[in-house]
């Protein structure tokens, strides 16, 4: 597969030959947007790993509140804690838009790993970021005032995905992933009229522009400053 993987993704992180060889594990498939992946409570065992499109992942309480805890894109694992753990799945996984993936069954990965150091490296990695995003919410819930918090998740969502904007000398990129503001507030932990206003705050600003559940960053560098995100330092 001729494609240039974002290089926080575990796919990213490989050597050209283990890549090759890993994209041809496991099982090919095609899922139609809106469709669940993986389900919250399932106790299959086997991982995806995305090949194109963006999924997200979401997970609902006892009470019936739906949270986005993450976005994955092509290049990333996804279902690996439950399936490494063998516990239930703690979250579901949506397509965004049409995504193709391959199944892989979690003891042919254990295999796979134990062959190739730079894999399981890949993963330490990737588990490790993983770790550090959602230590870095809990830390924005204390640390940063509402406008502040929502700045710091469109900045390292920038950093992780956004593709450059035309005519933007680099500054200006699309932020690469849809979201819709309800879940921008979820993962900034807001209420939705908290995010909406702080959201129109920064489009006042000029750091960023809305259209239909999409957004533009107007300038990366500034939005890195404002948010107080460092630009070394990505998701």
């Amino acid at each position: 597969m001729n494609h240039v993987w974002p290089p926080t993704a575990f796919l990213g992180r490989l050597l050209n030959t283990t890549r090759e060889e890993i994209l041809r594990q496991g099982t090919p498939m095609t899922y139609p947007p809106n469709r669940v992946l993986l389900q919250q409570g399932d106790e299959s065992r086997h991982v995806l790993l995305i090949t194109s499109g963006v999924v997200k992942v979401v997970a609902s309480s006892e009470s019936g509140y739906d949270m986005l805890l993450a976005v994955r894109v092509a290049g990333d694992l996804v279902g690996e804690m439950a399936a490494f753990e063998e516990r239930p799945r703690s979250g579901t996984v949506v397509a965004c838009g049409d995504v193709t993936a391959r199944i892989i069954q979690v003891r042919a990965l254990e295999a796979f790993l134990s062959r190739h150091p730079d894999a399981m490296r890949a993963v330490l990695h990737m588990l490790c970021a993983r770790l550090r995003w959602a230590n870095r919410r809990r830390i924005d819930f204390q640390a940063y005032d509402a406008l502040t918090r929502l700045a710091r998740v469109l900045a390292e969502l920038c950093q992780a995905y956004a593709q450059p904007a035309p005519g933007g000398d680099g500054r200006r990129c699309d932020l690469g992933v849809t979201l819709t503001q309800k879940e921008l507030a979820s993962l900034a932990g807001l209420k939705l009229n908290t995010a909406e206003k702080k959201l129109a705050a920064l489009t006042a600003q000029g750091l960023v522009e809305r259209s239909y559940r999409n957004i533009t960053i107007c300038d990366v560098p500034k939005l890195l400053e404002f948010a107080k995100v460092l630009a070394d330092n990505p998701y």
